[in-house]
């Protein structure tokens, strides 16, 4: 039997950000393979009118989950739902909620974060900063706690080139930005926040590096370890091949250049696309959580979970095959036949935008109007370009990730731990991981049915003859003007005819 699963066995597990795409499948993994554990606390707030169990009930009922109900039918009983803000301090959580998790938790996965790339300043240090001391300060106060696997991101210090599996300092303290934003009014703090992020990309990435450093030094006498993984993708191989239920990152733009949004990017084709399945990043989690607990380092330990350095796929790569990928499994109701250009040109790009996006957008909004119905593509189009825009620091770069804690893990595992818990990049067929990505794309996040995929490849082959009949038309129209005011033009048509 896997020594990682039997250890998670009879323990008390808390996770923070359960509710979203990472937290999620770290719960189906521990329920798959320690169906013995004895429970797992979820922070959860009320959302959309829905009470807590209510959202626990609608989380397990998902395809995700279908194994599970298999091999723990229990589940439902396993899963203890708090209420909780981390917005708030103390979180809002009850005295008695409280009072269970400092005396029964074992481990803790720290998976809350904003991910907003254009979040405020002060939500995102709240959540990522603020949030993450006061869940220390909990851990510090929980006398059966084990091990704290915080979560954070391989582009918290995306403005070095080469990063090593230690924790960087930031030029200001956390505890004084905190501090500060406690009294500073929101004109203040836009006004300061290019100079406090610095050569930072964005606040997500500054708030994350400032989060290591809090966990760094508020660790106190705690087994504390930091996973940092790059783009989370979709699954790879647990619990099957293409699970995904957001758009963020490579699934937003997977959507809009099946549907025919998104026709160019501004990218560095030969630029490393460090994606890493998402199973890959919890199977390193919870190896983390087996050996700091276990073997108790030290000192807190960073681990990378990346592709590049071991498994690494250019952008260009990525998108050849996306692009195959839709030829043989075409998105429903496409605007436009699916394309991609790259152009490492900021003004080729905007043209790109303005001739390929804006245009047919502003175009279609007004047969809308003609037709009596509300125009919403451009609103849409300026949404998308302004995601991608955000997105292009990351595909215009590469980055060094050192891996020699995660390498050493590995050679740690039994044979048996290192097939159940497997997080070895080496091992992955981007081709084959690409075209399942795809596929779950449209089979989990866009709901739709593969028995449409025969009328989907009818509806392509017409957008495909209405462009090559578009672009003919353009090319005749043009070289009939370049005829009529070149002589030159005029020569050349005649010696050729």
């Amino acid at each position: 039997m896997s020594t990682i699963a039997a250890f998670y066995g009879g323990k008390s597990i808390l996770i923070t950000g359960a509710t979203g795409f990472l937290g999620k499948v770290l719960m189906e993994k521990l329920f798959r393979t320690s169906p013995d554990l004895k429970v797992i606390y979820i922070l959860v707030r009320p959302k959309a009118g829905q009470t807590l169990q209510q959202r626990v009930f609608q989380i397990l009922n998902s395809k995700l989950f279908e194994k599970v109900k298999e091999v723990c039918p229990n589940v439902h009983e396993k899963i203890r739902a708090i209420y909780a803000d981390l917005n708030q301090n103390d979180f809002a959580i009850s005295k008695e909620d409280m009072q269970e998790l400092l005396s029964c938790t074992n481990i803790i996965f720290h998976c809350a974060a904003t991910v907003r790339f254009d979040d405020t300043l002060r939500h995102a240090v709240q959540l990522n900063v603020t949030a993450t001391r006061q869940l220390l300060l909990m851990a510090s106060q929980m006398p059966k706690l084990e091990a704290f696997i915080h979560i954070s991101t391989a582009y918290s210090n995306c403005n070095l080139k080469h990063i090593d599996e230690v924790i960087y300092p930031c030029p200001v303290e956390p505890k004084k930005i905190i501090d500060s934003l406690e009294w500073l009014d929101d004109a203040i703090i836009d006004e300061i926040t290019p100079k406090l992020i610095r050569d930072w990309p964005n606040i997500y990435t500054y708030t994350k590096a400032l989060g290591e450093m809090v966990v760094q030094q508020e660790s106190r006498n705690l087994n504390i370890a930091i996973i940092r993984p790059s783009i989370v993708g979709a699954t790879w191989q647990e619990p099957f091949p293409g699970w995904v239920d957001n758009i963020n990152g490579p699934n937003g733009i997977i959507i809009a250049t099946g549907k025919g949004f998104l026709r160019a990017i501004r990218a560095t084709p030969m630029a490393v696309a460090d994606v890493i399945p998402v199973d890959t990043v919890v199977n390193l989690m919870l190896a983390v959580g087996w050996y700091t607990a276990v073997h108790r380092p030290k000192s807190t330990l960073v681990y990378h979970s990346t592709s590049g350095n071991l498994n690494p796929c250019n952008w260009h790569k990525m998108g050849v095959q996306v692009l195959a990928t839709f030829e043989k499994i075409p998105f429903e109701r496409p605007f436009r036949r699916p394309n991609a250009n790259f152009t490492t040109s900021n003004f080729t790009s905007q043209y790109w935008n303005a001739v390929s996006h804006r245009a047919p957008a502003i175009i279609y909004d007004c047969y809308l109007r003609l037709t009596g119905r509300k125009p919403r593509m451009t609103k849409l189009m300026n949404r998308l370009l302004r995601t991608v825009s955000m997105l292009e620091y990351f595909i215009n770069r590469s980055w060094e990730w050192s891996t020699y804690n995660t390498e050493m893990l590995m050679s740690e595992l039994s044979p048996e731990d290192q097939r159940v818990f497997n997080f070895d990049v080496r091992q992955l067929n981007w081709l084959e991981y690409i075209e399942n990505y795809v596929l779950g794309v449209k089979k989990y996040l866009l709901k739709e049915d593969m028995a449409g995929i025969p009328e989907a490849k009818q509806r392509l082959k017409r957008l495909r003859n209405i462009h090559y009949l578009f672009n003919t038309a353009l090319f005749l129209i043009a070289w009939r003007l370049l005829i009529a005011r070149s002589q030159m033009a005029r020569n050349v048509w005649f010696f050729i005819m």
